[in-house]
């Protein structure tokens, strides 16, 4: 199994497709990459050559943020966010949809599981 940047790497799967397992690299990355290293986008990733593997590395170390450093940057965007007040920030706090979403229902990733609690008139007994 071949291991680029700290993730496994199937190698029964097309080189393509096996570069999207890093996070951050997409379909349309990992096709600029391989056309950038001169690398048949049809290739197994266990038919790849050391020196191919180390054309990858290099490549998406230089050109682009991926894994760890993506994750962080991410996160910073979102504390600032937060720090300026701003509505979308103020969206994070809550932990509510940011993007203008409905949240009277189809909610549930960002709100949890919510119970009904019924019409809230209370059963009068009768005598």
């Amino acid at each position: 199994m071949a291991r680029l940047l700290g993730v496994n790497i199937p190698d029964n799967k097309r080189i393509e497709i096996a570069l999207t397992y890093i996070f951050g690299v997409g379909k349309l990355t990992s096709s600029k990459i391989l056309s950038q290293a001169n690398i048949d986008k049809n290739t197994l990733t266990k038919e790849l050559k050391n020196s191919e593997l180390e054309r990858i590395r290099e490549i998406i170390g230089k050109n682009y943020k991926v894994e760890g450093d993506l994750k962080i940057l991410t996160a910073q965007n979102i504390k600032r966010l937060k720090e300026i007040n701003s509505y979308r920030g103020s969206r994070h706090i809550k932990k509510l949809p940011v993007r203008g979403q409905r949240t009277k229902t189809n909610a549930r990733t960002k709100r949890g599981r919510r119970i009904c609690v019924g019409s809230g008139k209370k059963k009068v007994e009768k005598t």
